[in-house]
């Protein structure tokens, strides 16, 4: 089963790299997405070395989104109680719209795919992010 999927929209907010704990870092984007009279607005995370990828968009720009579902659950130490965490984490960026091509430098592959970061790292007592 594959978990790669793909979307095209504006970005409409790029949030600052958050360094979670010293071997986990994130960055988050919203991207407005066409959906007939009701724009979607999906916030998509990058992590780890792929945080970068965002420093070449500005808000306002149409762009092309690679990304996987992640999901995982989380039982909590002080209650028991689990819960459950879905993060749609980008691992490719590319620009869409006019004037997008390939001799525009902006539609490159940017390296390792999304299954060459696995979030199991952080430890057992930080929630999934």
């Amino acid at each position: 089963m594959t978990n790669r999927f793909e979307t095209t929209g504006t970005l409409k907010a790029k949030m600052d790299t958050q360094q979670i704990n010293d071997r986990f870092r994130k960055r988050e984007f919203a991207l407005e997405i066409a959906d007939g009279n009701y724009p979607q607005m999906v916030k998509f995370q990058l992590v780890q070395d792929k945080c970068e990828l965002l420093d070449q968009f500005n808000v306002g720009d149409e762009m092309k989104v690679h990304f996987n579902l992640k999901g995982r659950e989380f039982t909590r130490r002080d209650t028991g109680a689990t819960d459950y965490f879905t993060n749609v984490e980008a691992w490719r960026l590319e620009a869409a719209g006019k004037g997008a091509g390939a001799g525009d430098g902006m539609n490159q592959d940017f390296g390792p795919g999304p299954d060459d970061y696995d979030q199991r790292t952080s430890s057992s007592d930080d929630p999934p992010f």
